[in-house]
């Protein structure tokens, strides 16, 4: 179930999906989205910070997560940690709607997950 749940890592399937999402291509369009923002998924109990150290911090329902990312080609990229259990490194698409970020795994073609900043 804990791997099921954070295999969420940025992979949960989206409940905004009918909305109209802009694609996010750059770095520095990215860190002015999440800069000084946590990332929330309410039903989840997620809520993440996204840090330019290239850390990011959080939790997910009581389980803390931890990991690194990086922005490649277009993609952000990340590997992370929740409740000691490795999430694989994995590159997302990243797009944006109002203050939805959403994250697609395997560079657009996976799941996805939709974040609310605030």
């Amino acid at each position: 179930m804990k791997r099921l749940i954070l295999a969420l890592g940025l992979s949960l399937t989206a409940g905004a999906a009918s909305a109209s999402y802009a694609p996010v291509t750059d770095e520095q369009t990215f860190l002015s989205l999440v800069n000084g923002k946590e990332l929330r998924h309410r039903f989840y109990g997620i809520t993440l910070n996204v840090l330019d150290s290239g850390q990011v911090i959080g939790s997910a329902i009581g389980w803390g997560v931890e990991g690194t990312w990086s922005w490649q080609d277009g993609y952000f990229c990340r590997e992370l940690y929740w409740g000691g259990s490795l999430i694989p490194y994995n590159c997302q698409l990243v797009e944006i709607n109002d203050d939805l970020i959403r994250f697609t795994v395997d560079q657009g073609a996976g799941r996805s997950a939709a974040f609310r900043l605030r």
